[in-house]
């Protein structure tokens, strides 16, 4: 099977010098494993209410821990050991390898039939994450033109964000509403109960007009089986649990019921039996295109130079950009590599003193697009919105509000990030977020809510995605030379899962230590220092070939 896609150079957009339907073409099914990867990650959030009733892990923090984090411990491996794969065995082999993972895991998370063979399907869905993660922006950086390369390489973030988009709308268009349980109480009780439970004043008709918009009648009937003293009651308020032991005893039992209540409402929808099925095999389809697409694309011409095939290196370069380019590129890319070097992978460079300063950055560069805090907007948003009087469901605030957001903001990135340059738009982000997370903080602390701070949120989302979010990618694929590339940026990506795991572990024991705005102030700190480090130790790469980066940064 042919390893290549796109028509010959004679066929390059005028006044370009490359061949850019070539580009185009190969760099967007290479970064379809962005669009993989941001989809895998997501998705689980929407199937989550379904599958653990299904898997009668509801009432289990560690089981339904480990449910949701099985694929980051698989992304963790995949991150360690892609890039010292790829620079042994190719880029291109590899992503071919993420392709399959990522289809193996589509299939094998909709056809699950205990927990256990859930987890592992999801495990092999991490280890896609971590090689395409890892490989797709790579590969990407090292076949693009250097005038070029940001836009290719941010691509990549775009279709994470694509990915995620398709993952929301996918949960929103398969799952039915589902009712709370109090609702289901609502349609159990007599007037007077109801009215005793929610005040005199309560719109009892309403009430039970929503709830019966929300409930299916044959699951409403399996809850009324289960719970035949199923009534409406009264849920204590904060103030009362806070000043009643009694009232908290109360609380407690009441949401364990409620919890209850709605597993087992839940297991008689087609939602909870298959509809979250689908959810995670509908990503079948793009793993599977990704899978055989992967097979048309060459692999990347500075691995081929690296193992000494020049001539299939000198093919791919001039249909990129003409005979003259490629024979430029391919004897600079051979001018960074000494005789002993040629198809060998030597793990213990990466701890020479030159080279470990440019690991350390691109460890720094990785860890704190996760530290930047803007896991913590995400997790604010809906009670920002909520206070503004944006009465939307989360899924709906996810899809319409923080989905168009990042992929506007995306393309701003990809327009401007080889005019403006790299080391400029990272500071924008760690700046404007080091602005907007202070404002935010002392807006939680004075108690403020309405339009300015959803305001604040957008800004905050739209700072990040078109900045820190893909400008890192472009970073950690281009400052690494060309003997240590792959096991640099596995060491990279590693840390940059690492970073995210421990922000996603660490921010509920912060949030209840420091409080939402003490939460902000922090982030704040770290956004500050993230600025001062990028103004001193961040090179600008714009318009400048990897050859070029590698020989300004190594000295």
């Amino acid at each position: 099977m042919s390893d290549s896609l796109g028509t010959p150079p004679a066929t390059a957009l005028r006044g370009s010098g490359y061949n850019l339907r070539f580009l185009w073409t190969i760099c967007l099914v290479a970064a379809m494993g962005g669009l993989l990867f941001g989809y895998d990650w997501v998705v689980i959030g929407g199937a989550k209410p379904f599958y653990e009733p299904y898997f009668a892990i509801s009432g289990s923090a560690f089981w339904q821990g480990l449910a949701m984090s099985s694929a980051l411990i698989g992304c963790l491996f995949g991150a360690a050991i892609a890039g010292m794969l790829s620079d042994r065995y190719g880029r291109r082999r590899l992503l071919i390898v993420a392709g399959f993972l990522f289809t193996v895991s589509a299939i094998g998370t909709a056809l699950a039939w205990d927990l256990w063979s859930f987890n592992i399907a999801r495990w092999i869905g991490g280890l896609g994450i971590g090689v395409a993660s890892n490989l797709s922006p790579m590969y990407i950086a090292e076949i693009s033109p250097a005038e070029l390369r940001g836009r290719f390489v941010s691509i990549n973030q775009l279709t994470i964000v694509i990915g995620i988009l398709l993952a929301q709308l996918t949960n929103w268009r398969i799952a039915d509403r589902v009712p709370t349980a109090d609702q289901l109480r609502v349609l159990a009780s007599s007037d007077a109960e109801v009215r005793a439970a929610r005040g005199a004043d309560c719109n009892i008709a309403e009430a039970r007009a929503d709830a019966q918009a929300a409930a299916e009648p044959e699951a409403f009937a399996s809850v009324r089986r289960a719970f035949p003293g199923l009534r409406a009651v009264k849920t204590p308020t904060k103030e009362e649990k806070e000043a009643d032991p009694a009232a908290r005893e109360l609380a407690e039992a009441k949401e364990q019921e409620d919890r209850e209540i709605l597993d087992t409402y839940i297991l008689a929808t087609w939602n909870g039996q298959n509809g979250w099925r689908w959810m995670f095999g509908a990503e079948t389809f793009f793993a599977v295109g990704f899978f055989f697409l992967m097979f048309f694309v060459p692999e990347s011409p500075r691995w081929l130079v690296k193992y000494g095939q020049d001539d299939r290196a000198l093919e791919i370069m001039t249909r990129v950009g003409g005979e003259q380019f490629a024979r430029r590129e391919v004897a600079d890319i051979r001018d960074t590599l000494a005789k002993e070097e040629i198809a060998r992978v030597r793990y213990s460079d990466l701890w020479e003193p030159k080279l470990l300063k440019i690991i350390v950055l691109g460890v720094f560069l990785a860890v704190f697009q996760q530290w930047c805090g803007i896991n913590v907007i995400f997790n604010y948003a809906q009670e920002v919105f909520s206070a503004a009087g944006y009465g939307v469901s989360s899924m709906m605030f996810n899809i319409v509000i923080t989905g168009v957001v990042n992929l506007v903001a995306t393309f701003v990135a990809i327009f401007t990030v080889d005019r403006f340059g790299r080391r400029g738009l990272m500071l924008i982000g760690f700046g404007g977020l080091t602005v907007i997370y202070a404002v935010l903080g002392t807006g939680y602390y004075l108690e403020s809510r309405g339009l300015h701070m959803l305001i604040l949120v957008i800004l905050a989302i739209a700072c990040y995605a078109m900045s820190l979010a893909p400008i890192t990618w472009v970073l950690i694929s281009e400052i690494f030379p060309n003997r240590i590339r792959g096991a640099a940026m596995a060491v990279a990506v590693f840390s940059l899962w690492v970073g995210c795991t421990a922000l996603t572990f660490s921010f509920p024991f912060l949030n209840r230590s420091l409080g939402s705005y003490g939460t902000f102030w922090l982030f704040d700190v770290i956004c500050a220092v993230g600025f001062f480090i990028v103004w001193a130790k961040l090179p600008e790469t714009k318009g400048k070939s990897l050859e070029q980066i590698e020989r300004e940064l190594v000295g």
